[in-house]
């Protein structure tokens, strides 16, 4: 049997872009020219891949179920072949993909794309939001970059602290609370929001004030800072967010920043990447972009951040 490998190419970058000329424009081939090899990919595997609904196409339960094995292969297929050189960035062409907190993809994420591309105008970075399930799992090597505060909590992931952050309590101008002093007491008589993924009503705040005898009243749980400080802009809410991944927010609304009336531990940043890529001097390179970015949006250096 007569095997194309570069099919295996082909069917990655299908699946991974979900649409032929998506596929055509990260593998530089003309659409129809990737219509083509998507019909020789039928013909392979005896399925339809790639069926169109409406304006978009959508993998069939096959091409689900290759997604995995196929990635795999083209990455190992791309180590095995690549020399054990070190890169030319101008001549780099890949899709980078990052999961990182939002708000760590916009106090980061910008000065990242533009240092990464100034070097390999080539290269492509796709921001993932955070979510509690995706198509893209860390675990198969198929997201290039986490980053957040939390640990990654199995072995086969590298990881690094490269900053650190401190909550701060953001509000808006005319809030009671915007000037003067506030005690304890001010501050857990107000009305709160909170910051959370799944809607939680509680964070680690409130275990802490009710150590100091004090309990608060939640009115709203937004999945986002972004989100919560819209919510602040607009009401006499308060809400604690770390401060240096806020500051593009809180100075885009004109919000306040007032340090917290209680102790709460420093958050750690996290750089994580599957030990895949240990070795991949692409990733290297975009891991060093990265921490560069990571460090300046938190107000370190490298040497304070591994600290």
């Amino acid at each position: 049997m007569q095997l194309d490998l570069n099919l295996l190419v082909a069917l990655d970058a299908l699946l991974e872009e979900g649409s032929v000329t998506g596929a055509a424009s990260r593998l530089h081939v003309s659409a129809p020219a990737m219509s083509r090899t998507l019909g020789r990919i039928r013909k392979a595997t005896g399925d339809q891949i790639l069926v169109r609904t409406g304006r978009t196409m959508t993998p069939t339960p096959r091409a689900i179920a290759l997604r995995e094995s196929v990635h795999d292969l083209v990455q190992q297929a791309h180590q095995l072949l690549s020399p054990d050189t070190e890169i030319d960035p101008t001549s780099l062409t890949r899709t980078f993909i990052l999961k990182w907190h939002d708000a760590l993809a916009a106090a980061a994420g910008p000065a990242l794309l533009q240092s990464t591309r100034a070097e390999a105008p080539g290269i492509r970075l796709r921001f993932l939001a955070e979510a509690t399930s995706d198509i893209h799992d860390p675990r198969r090597g198929d997201i290039d970059l986490e980053a957040g505060s939390s640990t990654p909590s199995t072995p086969e992931f590298r990881h690094e602290v490269v900053g650190h952050d401190r909550l701060i309590l953001a509000m808006r101008p005319e809030h009671p609370l915007a000037a003067g002093e506030m005690t304890l007491a001010d501050y857990a008589a107000a009305e709160h929001i909170t910051v959370s993924r799944r809607g939680r009503l509680r964070d680690p705040i409130d275990d802490a004030l009710e150590a100091h005898g004090h309990g608060r009243q939640v009115v709203a749980a937004t999945p986002t800072i972004a989100t919560a400080l819209q919510f602040i802009s607009h009401h006499d809410l308060l809400a604690a967010v770390p401060e240096f991944i806020s500051r593009p927010h809180l100075n885009a609304l004109g919000l306040h920043a007032r340090p917290l009336p209680l102790t709460m531990p420093d958050i750690p940043i996290h750089l994580a990447w599957h030990q895949r890529y240990a070795n991949d001097h692409a990733h290297a390179w975009l891991r060093e972009h990265a921490r560069k970015a990571l460090h300046h949006a938190c107000g370190t250096s490298p040497a304070s951040a591994a600290a």
